[in-house]
């Protein structure tokens, strides 16, 4: 009997444990780490809107990245999450209603990051969270882009001569360098590689050796200072019209290059420029008011922190 009654008490110690654990991570979870107005923001809000992020970023970014870009996000969260309380705060006020097609398609979009719904359903999972998480993120987000659209973006004007005083102001900026559009093969064997330069110098067209050989030709485009390899950027750039170069061996393969048309240095003229120096001065309008209307708000709004 009292073995039993050991035995019994032991397993009282145990559930009495795991329900303790369990009731400290429900009110770690419940723990209130802002207040903004009428509304809270709970550690649960932090970890869903990280594992939101994570879940939308995971097509653009994986491993060691994503964490590394996760980090970098965590060091503003508060002050984001207080600003989009705000935001839908407002929202709510003027009775903005969210199209729900509109999240249908936006939660497609996510979808499509990954290869298959069941993985799209495992990551979220993973993340400790369910589609109506996703959704109801979605949703938020598009009832502040609507407000945003609403109070800041409507209101926003770049006269043409605002356009004209920029393009003339930074017309450096708009001075494209010299470009070059030249062909290039592959292929991985250096013997055949040095049989094709020879035909090539002896006066051969590349489009026929490309035919007999079953060969891709690859047709670039490139401005010197970045947007090449830097060994291709040097050959390409030293060749003259008409010119091939020795083969190169890059990684595995050989490649062999023709220069065919040289395009000097280019000072784009201002209809060149004028929609994308338009986009720029209304993007950088729109976040200066944003800024603006947010610091209204939050000097007008009860908000506190209450995490360290």
């Amino acid at each position: 009997m009292l073995k039993f009654l050991k035995i019994f008490s032991f397993f009282l110690f145990i559930i009495s444990y795991e329900l303790s654990a369990m009731s400290y991570q429900l009110f770690a979870q419940d723990k209130i780490v802002a207040i903004v107005n009428n509304d809270i923001i709970t550690q649960k809000d932090l970890n869903d809107f990280i594992n939101f992020m994570r879940v939308q970023l995971a097509g653009e970014y994986e491993g060691r990245e994503l964490e590394d870009k996760i980090q970098s996000m965590k060091l503003d969260l508060i002050d984001r999450l207080i600003e989009d309380k705000l935001i839908l705060q407002e929202a709510k006020k003027n009775e903005i209603k969210v199209d729900e097609n509109r999240v249908k398609v936006r939660i497609a979009e996510v979808r499509s990051h990954y290869a298959s719904d069941s993985e799209f359903q495992e990551a979220l999972v993973k993340q400790g969270m369910a589609q109506a998480d996703i959704e109801s993120r979605i949703r938020d987000q598009l009832l502040t882009y609507f407000i945003i659209e609403k109070q800041i973006k409507s209101r926003i004007v770049v006269k043409p001569s605002e356009v004209t005083n920029f393009y003339e102001e930074n017309i450096a900026t708009f001075k494209l360098p010299s470009q070059r559009e030249f062909e290039s093969i592959g292929v991985n064997d250096a013997a055949l590689a040095k049989d094709i330069f020879n035909k090539l110098k002896a006066g051969e067209e590349l489009q026929d050796l490309s035919q007999k050989y079953s060969l891709t030709i690859n047709k670039l485009s490139a401005r010197q200072g970045g947007e090449l390899k830097k060994e291709i950027e040097d050959i390409v750039f030293k060749l003259n019209v008409s010119e091939v170069s020795q083969p190169i061996k890059i990684e595995d393969s050989y490649y062999i290059f023709k220069l065919d048309n040289i395009i000097p240095p280019h000072q784009q003229a201002l209809y060149e420029v004028q929609d994308k120096i338009h986009a720029f001065l209304f993007d950088k309008k729109t976040q200066e008011e944003l800024t603006k209307w947010l610091d209204e708000l939050k000097e007008h709004s009860y908000i506190k922190i209450l995490q360290n």
